[in-house]
């Protein structure tokens, strides 16, 4: 049942890949440059700022207490913060694809509206996860800051996948 229903899966996904390939190049060329927008302002404002959010901290212990969920050692430090940073880039890459798929006309609201969601979820869910919610919420400022990195993100994510389908 499970294998038919993926066979069918993948033959759907090929059909929409084979009738509008640029449109989902498009999407992952958007996602992938909202993601390294938002990574690159995020390890330039934490240098900077003090009140900069600290989401690699947080990412950090995410992966750490999921490899110890499972028996895997957790790496030291600065492997911990590569991968996390590597994790970041890849899963933030897919979500922000997600603008660059449906109505090209509003593909830049899409992102906003990702990135927004992504960002208020970077506020409020950490301490629900039972994560330390102090590195996205430690001060107001850290707050708007990290709504903002985010929302910046799915804006960029939005505006590059629209470029690169208007180049088709």
């Amino acid at each position: 049942m499970v294998k038919g229903f993926l066979d069918v899966a993948g033959i759907v996904f090929l059909i929409i890949v084979a009738k509008k390939p640029m449109k989902l190049l498009s999407a992952i060329g958007g996602g992938i440059a909202g993601a390294i927008a938002l990574t690159v302002i995020h390890e330039t404002a934490r240098r900077l700022n003090e009140d900069a959010p600290r989401m690699d901290l947080l990412g950090m212990e995410a992966m750490s207490d999921t490899l110890e969920s499972i028996d895997a050692k957790v790496p030291k430090e600065e492997n911990l913060f590569k991968a996390t940073m590597a994790a970041d880039i890849v899963s933030n890459s897919l979500y922000y694809s997600v603008a660059g798929l449906g109505n090209e006309k509003q593909v830049i609201l899409r992102g906003s509206l990702l990135g927004l969601a992504a960002g208020i979820g970077a506020v409020y869910l950490p301490k629900p996860l039972g994560l330390d919610e102090a590195p996205s919420s430690r001060t107001p400022q850290t707050r708007l800051m990290t709504v903002a990195l985010y929302s910046i993100g799915g804006l960029v994510a939005g505006s590059v996948a629209k470029f690169i389908e208007n180049q088709t």
